[in-house]
């Protein structure tokens, strides 16, 4: 029977299939429909349609006003750089799956994957590690953060990542990097000592046509991580399992 996060990943796997992408990167396509198209030449303009194929649904009041809050950033974030929908649902599934007490996220933009987060560690009675460089778009994060009433779930950093990620104590169960593509490696190097055996690496952004080569190489080549590579709305997700047993 397979743990939780081994659970997690499998997830991850089906997902991956269902969206038309398998591990290690290697591209799959999704099924035709009656028209004989696929899903990305349905969609306007060349992108994906939406990957779930019913909106989240509230289970009380609290969850009600987080959702409605995203769903009014999502309308609204114009040229913001912020996971859409799908992508979001995705990540809490897979934190709140894994039970992750702990999350550290790399690029908070205006804090929509921040909230999402949060959806799952209210849950599992985690916490939030979020990191931007930009003032503004901190001083915004964290009044979303209030909005959606996360924020105290919610440590939100401002400064250069790459050094202030130095400061972390505490063992990580999931890290999020939606930040600098050059910058992904990095950053999995200076974490990765904190990354918890079983712990998971998701990367937002890692399209071929966006992603840093070197950061996937090191993803998909380094025998303590085993990967999957997803499509679904804004370019690509990787989720990476930190095996047990590796140092």
């Amino acid at each position: 029977m397979l743990n939780r996060r081994e659970a997690t990943l499998a997830i991850a796997a089906l997902l991956a299939g269902a969206a038309g992408v398998g591990a290690q990167g290697q591209e799959a396509q999704p099924p035709r429909d009656a028209t004989g198209r696929r899903p990305a030449e349905r969609a306007r303009g060349g992108a994906a349609e939406a990957f779930f194929v019913s909106p989240p649904l509230a289970k009380d009041d609290a969850e009600k006003r987080v959702l409605d809050v995203l769903a009014e950033m999502d309308r609204n974030r114009g040229r913001m750089q912020s996971v859409p929908m799908d992508d979001g649902r995705f990540l809490r599934l897979l934190a709140e799956f894994a039970g992750a007490q702990h999350v550290v996220e790399i690029g908070t933009s205006q804090g929509v994957s921040a909230i999402w987060f949060c959806l799952a560690l209210r849950n599992t009675g985690g916490k939030l590690t979020t990191f931007e460089i930009n003032p503004d778009r901190a001083e915004l994060a964290r009044a979303n953060f209030k909005r959606a009433g996360v924020e105290e779930l919610v440590s939100l950093v401002l400064g250069d990542a790459h050094e202030k990620v130095l400061e972390i104590t505490e063992s990580v169960d999931l890290l999020f990097l939606d930040a600098d593509k050059p910058g992904y490696r990095d950053y999995l190097e200076k974490l990765f000592p904190k990354l918890r055996p079983g712990g998971l690496v998701v990367a937002h952004n890692i399209d071929p046509r966006m992603a840093d080569p070197a950061f996937v190489k090191t993803i998909t080549t380094d025998s303590r991580l085993d990967s999957l590579l997803v499509h679904l709305q804004a370019g690509g997700i990787s989720v990476s399992l930190r095996k047990r047993g590796s140092s």
